[in-house]
């Protein structure tokens, strides 16, 4: 059995909602989503939150979970989140350069408008 599908039947054997089990670890109903979904793992010190409140070992919680999987998507992530970020700055430069290119427009309007209206 998966971590994800462990985690789903520990929680449903409690009869807790993913709300209730978020809350009792000081985190998000859809962090236990992801968890659940297997979209995303648990940092170290909530597997060891989650080992407590189920009264599990830290082996009995993780047992048959490929560790490569883990880092695999951990690395995906990363690599999404590199992505995210630099098309984040990407869009800010050319908003700014949008920007200078309108003040520039419009300073060269008004010195062509000044050469047409008072130039004489």
């Amino acid at each position: 059995m998966n971590f994800n599908e462990k985690l789903i039947n520990l929680r449903k054997g409690k009869g807790l909602s993913q709300e209730e089990l978020g809350s009792e670890l000081n985190t998000s109903r859809q962090t236990i989503s992801k968890w659940e979904l297997g979209t995303s793992y648990p940092d170290f010190n909530r597997l060891v939150l989650l080992s407590d409140y189920f009264g599990l070992t830290l082996d009995e919680l993780v047992k048959d979970i490929e560790v490569q999987d883990v880092r695999d998507k951990n690395y995906n992530m990363e690599k999404i989140d590199y992505v995210y970020s630099k098309v984040h700055k990407s869009s800010e430069f050319l908003r700014s350069l949008m920007w200078l290119c309108i003040v520039v427009f419009i300073f060269l309007s008004l010195l062509a408008l000044y050469g047409i209206f008072f130039v004489k």
